[in-house]
């Protein structure tokens, strides 16, 4: 079973997935304040799925996934433009699975709730 929340990023400019990404998820506490929930980087295959226990629904409120990008695309012809890409969703639904991909390019990336 995964995490209630999960991520996979994809890398369009090369074709492949996103390996050994930084990414940090917090949800925002009652005073307006982020508090983080955990942090991990992207497997081989581009994915986290463990953050959270899998048995356990997740919280109802407002998440955010911080994808730390700079340096992912660190070769002389390809910098990337963006150093971080927060991702800001509200999860109403506890017991649902909240999938949540990011498609990654030097210069721009692209964002969904998957499945």
């Amino acid at each position: 079973m995964k995490s209630p929340i999960t991520t996979h990023v994809l890398d369009l400019a090369n074709g492949h997935p996103a390996k050994g990404i930084p990414v940090i998820l917090e949800i925002l506490d009652d005073s307006g304040a982020w508090v983080e929930l955990t942090h991990g980087e992207t497997d081989d295959d581009g994915r986290i799925t463990d953050w959270l226990p899998a048995d356990e629904p997740a919280r109802k409120g407002t998440y955010r996934i911080t994808f730390e990008v700079e340096g992912y695309f660190d070769l002389p012809e390809e910098k990337m433009f963006y150093t971080t890409i927060p991702v800001i969703f509200e999860l109403n639904e506890p017991d649902s699975h909240y999938h949540v991909p990011l498609l990654l390019s030097p210069y721009g990336y692209s964002t969904y709730r998957g499945s």
